[in-house]
C-alpha cells in the first residue's frame, strides 16, 4: 500500500520479504507483497483498549477497501510477554465475534517469542509464528479460501513449514530476526 511506513512497519515488511517470502512459510505472501494488497499498521498496545479499537478500525478499512488483502498490526510497545499477547489475542478474537466479523476475517498470531504449546521454546518449529515485534495479522477469510482452493495439497504447508525451520535451525532463524529488530529503536 503506499502509505508511508513507520520504521517498525518497514522492518516488518522487509521480514515478510526476507523471511516469510524468502523461507515460503506462506505459499501467498508473495503475491499480495507483490501486488501491495497488504497494510502495515504500527499499534501502541500497552493501553488495550485503543488497541482493540485500532483492530475493529483495520476491519472497517477492510471492509471499505477491497484492494487491501490483508493487515498487518505491529503492536509495539506493550505486548512483549507472550503470556501476555495469548490473552490480548483472546480478547481480540472474542471481539470479532462481537462485532459480527467472524466468517469474514481472521486473525493469525505472530510473536518474537511464539511458542507452539508442548513444543520447547528452542524447536525451529515455533519460527513459522515468530516475527520481529508482536502483532496481529488480519486476513479476509474469503480471500484466504480462494487461496487455498487453489493451491495444490494446502493441509502440507505446516509440516513443510516444520521441516524447513528444523533445516535452518533456531540459531540462524534467531539471527534473522535479530537483525530486523536491530534496524528499529525501541518506543517508549
Amino acid at each position: 500500500m503506499p502509505d508511508t511506513l513507520t520504521p517498525a512497519c518497514a522492518a516488518t515488511r522487509d521480514w515478510v520479504e526476507g523471511f516469510v517470502v524468502a523461507h515460503n512459510v506462506c505459499p501467498f505472501a508473495r503475491r499480495e507483497l507483490v501486488g501491495e494488497t497488504i497494510r502495515f499498521v504500527e499499534v501502541a498496545a500497552s493501553e488495550w483498549e485503543p488497541a482493540l479499537e485500532a483492530l475493529i478500525e483495520e476491519c472497517r478499512r477492510l471492509d471499505a477497501t477491497p484492494a487491501i488483502e490483508t493487515t498487518l498490526l505491529v503492536l509495539r510497545p506493550g505486548l512483549e510477554d507472550f503470556d501476555d499477547y495469548l490473552d490480548f489475542l483472546a480478547v481480540a478474537e472474542a471481539l470479532l465475534v462481537e462485532q459480527g466479523y467472524e466468517g469474514t476475517y481472521q486473525l493469525a498470531s505472530f510473536h518474537p517469542d511464539y511458542c507452539f504449546d508442548g513444543a520447547e521454546q528452542d524447536d525451529p518449529a515455533n519460527f513459522t509464528n515468530r516475527s520481529p515485534w508482536p502483532m496481529l495479522h488480519l486476513l479476509r477469510e474469503a480471500g484466504l479460501e480462494h487461496a487455498l482452493a487453489h493451491y495444490p495439497d494446502p493441509e502440507a504447508i505446516p509440516e513443510r513449514n516444520i521441516e524447513r525451520m528444523g533445516q535452518l535451525g533456531s540459531e540462524r532463524l534467531s539471527a534473522e530476526l535479530a537483525a530486523l529488530r536491530g534496524q528499529v529503536p525501541d518506543r517508549d
